[in-house]
């Protein structure tokens, strides 16, 4: 996994290809897509002959769907301050490369056109062929939207320029266990699994990609990562924002779905798995699946021992007061549907037995945070106590992913003079302080990553069904949430709720 160094049309540059995006006129596109794509840009990682075609429903012009792209670029990109009134050269450039093709994703005849426009001689052409669709709609056009892709496949196919073929699917990929095998028959009809890339932005973060490295270039944590050592592992993902008008939304999907089958998940199965027999894709990805193969779905019959809901109330974050979930456009005024949620998992297997791994994900919380803790057990025999030193230090390691990229280990010291008391301390490694320039976004890792045909920090079948399987059993159950005030670090029921593991 490696840093954006490439530059222009160097070996190690993306080849130039069609980008084709759906659902051109959303949210996603002109705050991620575009900016992201202005950011390769930017530093060359794009080749000069990458189209980028916006697909939608609605009836646009090339230049309307331009100004909109900078509109989008200028509120979004931390590259062109939004109160910049000219142009920079590479925004010009840029907007060159964009283009607009209006289409009804129910209509055939509109794919029909589409194909006619994709089979230009001149523009097969220019980028060898290449092609890459990028779904950036509502769920419940994937599949639609694919079956179109397939009728009109053979005859991108058929001529003799064909390049590559690639699709990239946001999540969520699926709703439950079945929609999501649906959608894997519907994708895999029509591509093949190295074509596919299931995106999820969390893995674009520069932290997370750093959990291999820590891990398997130092040994002096590699060493230290077992159960042999290790005591509890926390899991959490904390957000000040809440559900940000998307109520009907949410109330579909809860938290569990939201965001710990997928981002939660993803970091668990990083931390957990096996050092892979070699740096590829398929390797990295074979060993997170075992890792949800191992996982236990509770200690005992009784569900409530293993996950606690939550649901945000009215509140204040970060001096701002805030309304309860139940008080947000499209909620139902009774909703039990979870804003937060507390799981205890296992893994059996020989590395992690018997090591309880929290994971915690929330809405309206007093700070965000995306963490992963390590606690390492303490010593078995109270040394210092015997010596009338009273020592609650323990061994923390933390990797912070957002919004502090970083690593920080816990320790103790001794405080200077006598008595003999110890204190704790920390390690700490910044990203913005040994790398001043500011690291690529998600979005430009991955996108990034597609164009160069690179799946490690994509999502395969396998995996996506296995996290549905195991989170199957918890979506079915009766909710209960316990609310907590809007700006506060979630329902004070926690603390019991993890106070054993940790104890």
């Amino acid at each position: 996994m490696r840093d954006i160094e490439s530059r222009g049309d160097g070996p190690h540059s993306p080849p130039p290809l069609l980008f084709l995006v759906f659902g051109a006129s959303g949210d996603l596109t002109h705050r991620k897509l575009l900016p992201a794509l202005y950011e390769l840009h930017r530093k060359g990682d794009l080749h000069p002959k990458t189209k980028i075609i916006g697909i939608a429903r609605k009836e646009k012009t090339t230049q309307m769907f331009r100004k909109e792209a900078v509109d989008g670029i200028r509120a979004f990109s931390r590259h062109l301050p939004e109160d910049e009134k000219d142009e920079p050269d590479d925004l010009r450039d840029f907007l060159e490369r964009i283009h607009y093709f209006p289409l009804s994703f129910e209509k055939s005849e509109d794919f029909d056109h589409l194909a006619e426009y994709l089979t230009d001689p001149g523009l097969l052409e220019a980028t060898n062929g290449n092609i890459l669709f990028y779904l950036a709609t509502p769920p419940s056009f994937f599949i639609p939207i694919v079956e179109q892709i397939g009728r009109i496949r053979p005859r991108l196919d058929s001529f003799p320029k064909a390049g590559f073929r690639r699709l990239v699917v946001e999540k969520p990929f699926g709703h439950d266990l079945v929609s999501a095998k649906a959608l894997n028959v519907a994708v895999l009809k029509v591509f093949r699994e190295s074509e596919v890339h299931r995106i999820d932005h969390y893995l674009g973060k520069e932290t997370v990609q750093n959990i291999l490295i820590l891990r398997l270039a130092n040994p002096v944590f590699g060493a230290l990562w077992s159960r042999e050592i290790i005591s509890c592992v926390e899991i959490r993902v904390f957000e000040t924002i809440g559900i940000e008008g998307r109520g009907a939304y949410f109330e579909e999907s809860g938290i569990l779905r939201d965001m710990v089958q997928n981002h939660l998940f993803q970091l668990l199965t990083l931390t957990a798995m096996e050092p892979p027999v070699s740096f590829d894709a398929d390797s990295i990805r074979d060993e997170k699946v075992k890792v949800l193969r191992a996982l236990v779905p509770w200690r005992s019959q009784k569900p409530s021992e293993s996950v606690l809901f939550g649901q945000y109330s009215e509140g204040g974050v970060l001096g701002d007061p805030v309304m309860g979930y139940r008080q947000e456009k499209g909620v139902d005024p009774l909703s039990v549907v979870e804003t937060y949620a507390a799981m205890k998992l296992e893994i059996q297997n020989m590395r992690w037995a018997g090591v309880p791994f929290h994971l915690v994900a929330g809405k309206r919380m007093s700070r965000k945070a995306t963490e992963i803790v390590l606690h390492y057990r303490k010593p078995p025999v109270a040394l210092f106590r015997l010596a009338g030193c009273h020592d609650d230090t323990e061994n923390v390691l933390t990797l912070s992913i957002q919004p502090n990229e970083g690593i920080s280990l816990r320790f103790g010291i001794k405080r200077p003079g006598s008595p003999l008391r110890i204190d704790q301390a920390d390690l700490a490694f910044a990203y913005s302080q040994i790398y001043p320039e500011d690291p690529p976004e998600a979005y430009s890792r991955l996108i990034y990553d597609v164009m160069k045909g690179d799946a490690t920090l994509f999502a395969r079948n396998d995996e996506v069904e296995k996290a549905w399987m195991f989170m199957e059993p918890f979506l079915s159950l009766k909710r209960d949430p316990m609310f907590y005030p809007a700006g506060s670090d979630g329902p004070f029921e926690v603390d019991d709720f993890f106070s054993v593991d940790l104890s």
